[in-house]
């Protein structure tokens, strides 16, 4: 993924091509605090011994929005769901996928699915039901 300035997010990108290929990892310190890529430091306690860890197949909802009102850089996709999902260590914000938005709801089991969005053509992570 890039900026609009061309930039790519080297860590971001790389964990995205991991995951398009079911190869999903997070990072763990010592401690075993969990934390996504990229990420140079334990976000908890501050370590710079951090390996990777494959991530759980499946993970649940624990929050949700729809969005009807887009901001112009998703304005294509809407209306769409953006969920907050518990992966056991870590967890991870993206947009529903693959599911009517009626559908949707704490709870729900998801899997980590690599999309693209409608208005900018750009990968963005996706969580369809599993």
């Amino acid at each position: 993924m890039s900026d609009s300035n061309g930039v790519e997010d080297a860590g971001f990108d790389e964990w995205l091509e991991a995951a398009e290929e079911d190869g999903a990892y997070y990072l763990e310190c010592e401690n075993g605090h969990g934390s996504l890529p990229p990420r140079r430091v334990c976000p908890d306690c501050g370590s710079l011994d951090l390996s990777k860890v494959e991530m759980p197949e499946t993970g649940e909802i624990e929050t949700f929005n729809v969005t009807h009102v887009p901001t112009p850089a998703f304005e294509e996709d809407a209306p769409y769901a953006t969920a907050i999902a518990n992966f056991g260590p870590v967890r991870v914000t993206g947009q529903v996928v693959g599911v009517d938005l009626s559908a949707v709801e704490t709870g729900l089991d998801v899997e980590i699915q690599v999309t693209v969005s409608e208005t900018t053509g750009e990968r963005v992570l996706g969580l369809r039901p599993a």
